[in-house]
């Protein structure tokens, strides 16, 4: 009898796309997922993946949950989850990441961070690293000692 209004879908968001051949320049901040098969320099800040196509190349600094590098990337790259690096991907610049997957045939040139120790085992290790470094120190001496007299 009565008819029941349809409620309007709620607002899906798309994936963003730059596209072979396509050249962008700037900051891009977005809360979806991105997919670059043209040349990007820049920024990157995204809430979701980042994927950096075979064709793809992107000059700039990476933010993201995770990042798949098929192409080639020139900067600095951070992951909050994971980084995967296909067979064709290359990386010219730092990893920080939670999780990282570099296949066969990847290229990388740069240094690799993944997530953080928990606070406690960090400084049972800088104390161990300072136990060692005294006992090193100690022995130099009487090594110095036993050469001079």
């Amino acid at each position: 009898m009565w008819k029941k209004r349809k409620q309007a879908a709620p607002f899906r968001s798309t994936d963003s796309l730059i596209g072979r051949g396509g050249n962008l320049e700037g900051k891009v901040q977005c809360d979806t997922n991105l997919r670059i098969e043209g040349n990007f320099s820049g920024e990157i800040q995204c809430q979701g993946t980042v994927t950096i196509g075979e064709q793809g190349t992107a000059h700039s600094t990476i933010k993201a949950r995770e990042i798949i590098i098929a192409g080639k990337v020139f900067g600095d790259v951070t992951a909050d989850q994971r980084l995967t690096m296909t067979g064709t991907g290359q990386l010219h610049g730092s990893i920080m990441a939670g999780t990282l997957s570099i296949m066969e045939g990847s290229v990388l040139n740069g240094s690799i961070a993944t997530a953080e120790q928990s606070a406690g085992l960090l400084s049972d290790v800088s104390a161990g690293a300072q136990v060692t470094e005294k006992a090193g120190k100690r022995r130099s001496k009487q090594q110095g000692k036993r050469e001079a007299g």
